[in-house]
């Protein structure tokens, strides 16, 4: 968080005005009177996180070695597995996604269950999941009637191991 990339086309560049200014931004000439940088600088703050730049860096190497399709494939795969053995396996899950095409993020409810005792048990097992609360999407979670949810977020490097013992924790608590 806090860190990425942007593109903005050079012809409309000078009407965009970034929304934070700093001495690395914006030049200060007099005390009332400063000029935006005319180049994409006008959007880098002085003060950064440098963990986060490192983090984005060994990120897009990550993406380059293994190549998006293989990324978004090896997710996308994964996802249905974990979305599949929610529905199978157990029985008071309900997964709640929709779409045709999904993401990595699997959304389920529990019926019956204290999700905040849940989301302990599972932290506790070394299991990294986030509980949604009806406010989090409040259209969504309105039109469709839509309980506190659990969230479990796959990515390529999960294993279908980590799948197993998420499904095994989680009719361990019921």
């Amino acid at each position: 968080r806090g860190t990425g990339f942007l593109y903005v086309r050079s012809s409309i560049l000078p009407s965009i005005e970034p929304i934070m200014l700093d001495h690395s931004t914006a030049e200060w000439l007099e005390p009332d009177h400063y000029e935006i940088d005319p180049t994409a600088r006008r959007f880098e703050q002085w003060e950064r996180n440098h963990a986060a730049l490192l983090g984005l860096g060994h990120a897009v190497q990550e993406a380059l070695d293994h190549g998006l399709d293989a990324i978004a494939a090896r997710v996308q795969g994964l996802a249905e597995t974990l979305r599949g053995r929610l529905t199978d396996d157990v029985a008071q899950a309900t997964v709640r996604d929709l779409g045709r095409e999904r993401c990595g993020i699997v959304t389920f409810s529990l019926d019956g269950a204290d999700l905040a005792a849940v989301h302990a048990a599972l932290r506790d097992a070394g299991i990294n999941v986030s509980i949604v609360p009806p406010a989090s999407a409040l259209i969504d979670t309105r039109t469709r009637d839509l309980p506190p949810m659990i969230r479990a977020s796959v990515h390529y490097y999960n294993t279908e191991d980590e799948i197993d013992q998420l499904i095994t924790e989680l009719l361990r608590l019921r």
